[in-house]
């Protein structure tokens, strides 16, 4: 491997990364172990043939990274680039030899992708097992990176045995890898390493790169149109590259075996490729080594936005969809389900998901829906999703399934995580009243446990006032038509608004009291709030009422009431809003 072209193609990969708009976030570093290792990686994008080499390389104390990649990547320009980053076609004839020889020695580290090549539709479970789906067809995942590193470990520990009762062979063995000095070989072990890339948001469309290269190149293959328009939208309008390590696979435990044994003790000459009575052993223990470091690759997935409303959306048994059922069981999930399942969040689903609830702030749901409604497999009428159940799940080609059905893309990458389908399916399958009760309960008992942890940590003996007065509290009404929001002004409490409420309640009206944040325990709470808590504590109860009720009214006194009017001018399905005495403007200066 030629040193110089390999440093310049990775400084050349550094200047790229710095002028594109993806965001990588490395997960797990501790992880990697001391030794030699082969990082088994999902492949989706052939930006991980570039970009992961370099990070591993400055995460290993620059240890070269090379890579086997599939033989039809190596052509023209791009495969040129792929020779100086240290990749190796699948079908060089030295290829095992030259991987073993490198991890013997620990002159460098390896990447492989087990799938064998990109999985654009992320389809990887049929019938509760692996299976890659590609253009020709499908297959089992690769055990290759598992036969490499069991064949690194044996000659290893051959080597090593030998060195103690057959000197000669173990120098022949070691000169077979052109391997001066035995003892740095004899200090390491052979690792398997799993990681998962997991790309958010997935989007193509045109753009500058698609339209430079077909500029420059005549009848541009589709295939190649398809990547440049996913990968290109990916670096140039950004993405989220959540890279996760997981747990080292030490591969000294599978040659325990005791026909392994006496093989690695077998005390005459072994060449390379020689047949020997373990291999089919071998073979089976390479086979169970995929099967685990394939779990831990798609356990790893970091769950995102549109990963939950692409699942749920396919998995609801309607074909009209009502857009704040579909965004409430999306809440319900991301709220309640995705850490109970053990799942890897990404860091948008780490905040609070109220706004899912009310005004979608941060565009989660109008970006996904856009996608989808582009892509023709849903339309939008009247606060309603219509599917197109046929173009959701019909079969498309797979060079084009990530530009024509990224939906079933999205839904696709979830699948390996059992224990969270298991709680989509569930929460896809509840009637929508269900839904609404689910979403209302958990705010309230969210509202009640938030006040009794701050009213326990700030209580003051014989100063601060009764529980009752500062607690949260909801009055039933006699029907779902209409729900009125009261919020207290500063330096009150929820019990404020009792007689208004009750007044209210008695007419048959919803009413709920939330208590701003801060308030209704003492003062060294309330002077440590910032003002946005206070616009998250009317927030919260606006999502909790317009989960019972079909219409909801907000009204306010003092800096209630201009909290009140700060939620509507967010919230636009309000029915309506009051506001008692708001405040104008500040009038202390030092308050500003």
């Amino acid at each position: 491997m030629n040193r110089f072209a390999y440093k310049m193609a990775g400084f050349a990969i550094k200047t790229l990364a710095g002028l594109s708009k993806a965001r990588i976030y490395i997960h797990g570093k501790e992880k990697i172990p001391d030794g030699s290792i082969i990082f088994v990686i999902n492949h989706f994008t052939r930006i991980e043939t570039l970009f992961l080499p370099y990070h591993i390389y400055n995460l290993t104390n620059n240890v070269p990274v090379w890579s086997l990649a599939d033989y039809s990547l190596f052509r023209g320009t791009f495969g040129d680039l792929l020779e100086k980053v240290g990749a190796v076609s699948t079908r060089d004839p030295d290829r095992d030899h030259l991987v073993v020889k490198s991890l013997l020695t620990g002159e460098a580290s390896w990447i492989i992708f087990p799938e064998g090549m990109m999985v654009k539709d992320k389809k990887i479970i049929e019938k509760g097992k692996f299976m890659i789906s590609y253009a020709g067809g499908k297959h089992p995942p690769h055990t290759g990176a598992a036969t490499l590193a069991l064949r690194t470990e044996f000659y290893r520990q051959r080597m090593r045995k030998m060195a103690q009762v057959m000197p000669d062979e173990a120098r022949r063995t070691a000169d077979m890898f052109g391997i001066d000095a035995m003892e740095p070989v004899f200090e390491r072990n052979t690792f398997i390493v799993p990681v998962n890339a997991t790309y958010y948001p997935i989007r193509g469309y045109e753009n500058a790169l698609n339209r430079l290269a077909e500029y420059l190149v005549d009848n541009l293959p589709e295939r190649i149109t398809e990547e440049i328009m996913t990968e290109g939208t990916m670096l140039l309008s950004g993405v989220d590259i959540d890279i996760r390590f997981g747990d080292p696979i030490d591969i000294n435990k599978y040659t325990k075996n005791f026909f392994i044994r006496r093989d690695i003790n077998y005390r005459k000459p072994i060449n390379f490729d020689d047949p020997i009575p373990s291999k089919r052993l071998m073979k089976n223990s390479a086979l169970n080594i995929m099967q685990r470091y394939m779990e831990s690759i798609y356990s790893m997935t970091t769950v995102n936005h549109d990963h939950l409303f692409a699942s749920i959306l396919m998995k609801m048994p309607f074909k009209k969809i009502d857009e704040d059922d579909l965004k409430r069981r999306v809440f319900l999930v991301s709220t309640c389900d995705i850490k109970d399942a053990g799942c890897f969040m990404h860091k948008s689903l780490m905040e609070d998901q109220v706004h899912l609830l009310t005004d979608d702030r941060y565009n989660k749901f109008s970006d996904f829906i856009s996608v989808a409604e582009k892509k023709g497999v849903v339309k939008r009428e009247g606060g309603f999703i219509i599917k197109d159940t046929l173009k959701l799940s019909f079969p498309f080609d797979f060079h084009r399934v990530r530009i024509e059905n990224p939906v079933a893309v999205m839904a696709n990458e979830l699948e390996p995580l059992a224990g969270l389908q298991k709680r989509i399916r569930r929460i896809s399958l509840q009637p929508g009243f269900l839904i609404k009760k689910r979403v209302s309960e958990y705010l309230l008992d969210r509202a009640l446990k938030e006040f009794d942890e701050d009213y326990r940590r700030f209580l003051i003996a014989g100063e601060s006032k009764r529980s009752e007065i500062g607690m949260p509290y909801l009055v039933k009404g006699k029907s779902a038509e209409l729900g009125v929001l009261l919020v207290h002004g500063y330096m009150a409490a929820p019990s404020e608004m009792k007689e208004l409420a009750g007044y209210l309640g008695g007419l048959g009206v919803w009413v709920y009291a939330p208590r701003v944040r801060g308030h209704g325990t003492s003062p060294e709470d309330l002077a440590g709030r910032k003002y946005e808590e206070w616009i998250k504590s009317v927030e919260d109860g606006y999502a909790l009422l317009s989960a019972i009720c079909r219409r909801v009214v907000v009204g306010g006194f003092s800096n209630g009431a201009g909290l009140a009017l700060e939620l509507a001018s967010r919230i636009k399905k309000l029915s309506g809003v009051f506001a008692i005495c708001p405040p104008l403007k500040l009038r202390d200066f030092s308050s500003r």
